[in-house]
């Protein structure tokens, strides 16, 4: 019973690996549009930025904000991965009853835990939001 699920648990770290190596290797493009003289100046990147209108500096404020993105993210990613697997308790339960209330058990618990989650970023974002433009208008 150990190695079936060691078997299944296994498969699906292999093939996380192998997708998040085609992430690690498309996000090392930027290197391959960096001008290769430094007199040049700015990258062909650098310069669809400027022209876009992005802000190329990096601030304190952009990185909490790719934190937190990251974060819920991996959030939902984990919510997601608690429900498949409850589903799939509740789909092999066989009509055995402690199996099937465990798995309902599991799938109230990810869902009220993504409920908090974004709860509370909503909150956060509507109270920064708000005491921002509260702060900003006095001056």
């Amino acid at each position: 019973m150990f190695f079936k699920y060691f078997k299944r648990i296994l498969i699906l770290v292999i093939i996380f690996f192998i997708t998040a190596n085609i992430n690690v290797s498309a996000a090392n493009l930027k290197d391959a549009f960096k001008s290769q003289d430094p007199n040049t100046g700015p990258s062909i990147l650098d310069k669809t930025a400027q022209g876009s209108g992005f802000n190329t500096v990096v601030t304190a404020d952009n990185i909490i904000g790719v934190i937190i993105q990251t974060a819920l993210s991996l959030l939902g990613v984990i919510f997601l991965g608690i429900m498949i697997f409850g589903g799939y308790l509740w789909m092999t339960g066989r009509g055995n009853e402690e199996r099937v209330t465990r798995a309902k058990n599991l799938i109230w618990a990810a869902i009220i835990g993504l409920i908090i989650v974004v709860s509370a970023y909503a909150i956060s974002y509507f109270i920064i939001s708000k005491v921002g433009e509260g702060v900003l208008q006095k001056y």
